[in-house]
């Protein structure tokens, strides 16, 4: 049994570093508060008795060594958004240096080598680019990527060399013979919460496709024009964007956001003469979303005809969903009916570190309940019987695919 104590004290002491007046924390990757949150955790995984360090871009690691070099690989992160949470990221780590920490305490050799990982820069706050440390375990960072650079004009290159690391070493990061990938993190929505259950099953992590939508009419008078004279942009986009509700409540758990949208000329008396706005569409089975992304597409251009207005539509950025491994999923459920708690599958609507390991080696997700669903905010919490309760199922799980 792992120690609850122990790991809400360590949830409390690193909530510390980088705390904001709200109470929630801000750590950007590569930087002091970040580097100091690491050398905390770093103490924690020396405190459990790990093997305890850093690789060329900075991933903090902690190893207890098996009878096998092949590793069970558990991770997460510290950084954070802005003002955000003390729970995103946080938790799996330090679940992770939990169950290692207990196995040591038992006696237990496990027959794979368990390593737990603190990724860099999941959430891509300051440079926007995300999953900068689990690309460089999957060996798909790139030098160009490193050019990307954060609001001050600072690069990731730059940030990287101005806290030790070597840029032009980001290959020596890349793991291989790693036998799987698990994570624990809270859910950062309600589906746990309405099940009245503390843990779940995570089936696989949502692919976005993000689209801007332009519509080009003519701008009027709004007192002369007539209303069956108009090509009102405006108008045509708010009966697309019920549409697209409309057609995600068709497909369980698509979910489809419009989340910006712009008017022009944008005068209280002049027609919208120009409307563009963004979609973000996600789906854990790329099938489901690309049949619903044509469904959205067709009833555009055929609202767009009917109003006689111009059709443009850009493609911002399109990714894979990453399933869960079955194996993975299963051991989980097993692991929540030894504990007696009810196993809920559900899909993560957020990305992870673990997409990153997709095609590489099997990936699974436990996610812990999330009071009122609220996440990237002072207010997230997960209670300290939620977290016990979560980091135990970590717990047998890893020793049930430690057996595998």
């Amino acid at each position: 049994m792992t120690n609850q104590e122990r790991v809400w004290q360590r949830i409390e002491k690193l909530s510390a570093i980088g705390k904001t007046q709200d109470g929630g924390v801000t750590r950007y990757s590569y930087t002091d508060e970040e580097a100091a949150a690491n050398e905390l955790v770093k103490s924690f995984m020396e405190e459990a008795g790990l093997e305890a360090g850093y690789d060329s871009v900075g991933n903090l690691y902690g190893i207890l060594k098996g009878e096998k070099d092949e590793t069970i690989l558990i991770g997460s992160h510290v950084d954070s958004v802005p003002n955000g949470g003390n729970f995103d990221g946080p938790l799996g780590v330090l679940g992770g240096i939990e169950v290692l920490q207990t196995l040591q305490e038992e006696g237990i050799k496990p027959k794979h080598t368990l390593k737990v990982m603190a990724f860099k820069d999941e959430e891509g706050s300051r440079f926007g680019l995300g999953m900068i440390g689990s690309r460089a375990v999957a060996g798909t960072l790139t030098q160009h990527q490193l050019q990307q650079q954060d609001s001050e004009g600072v690069s990731i290159h730059e940030a990287m060399t101005s806290m030790g690391y070597d840029p032009t070493a980001v290959s020596e990061a890349a793991l291989t013979q790693v036998k799987a990938y698990i994570e624990l993190h809270i859910e950062q929505g309600k589906i746990l919460e309405s099940a009245q259950v503390p843990a779940g099953v995570v089936s696989g992590i949502a692919g976005p496709v993000w689209l801007r939508m332009k519509l080009t009419g003519e701008a009027g008078h709004a007192g002369s024009t007539p209303m069956n004279q108009r090509r009102d942009t405006l108008v045509a986009a708010s009966l697309i964007i019920a549409e697209i509700e409309r057609i995600a409540l068709q497909h369980p758990d698509l979910v489809a956001t419009v989340g910006q949208i712009a008017v022009k000329p944008g005068g209280t008396n002049v027609i919208p003469g120009y409307s563009e706005w963004t979609l973000d569409l996600r789906h854990v089975d790329e099938a489901v979303r690309d049949q619903a992304e044509k469904q959205i597409r067709d009833a555009t251009a055929q609202i767009a005809n009917e109003r006689d207005l111009e059709l443009e539509i850009d493609e911002m950025q399109r990714i894979s969903p990453a399933p869960c491994s079955e194996q993975i999923q299963q051991l989980i459920q097993t692991s929540l009916e030894e504990a007696g708690i009810k196993p809920i599958t559900l899909p993560s609507g957020a990305g992870h570190d673990g997409m990153q390991f997709i095609g590489k080696w099997p990936m699974g997700m436990i996610f812990a309940r999330s009071k009122d669903g609220i996440s990237h905010n002072p207010k997230e919490w997960t209670t300290s019987d939620d977290v016990a309760t979560a980091v135990n199922i970590l717990d047998r799980t890893v020793r049930a695919l430690d057996q595998t």
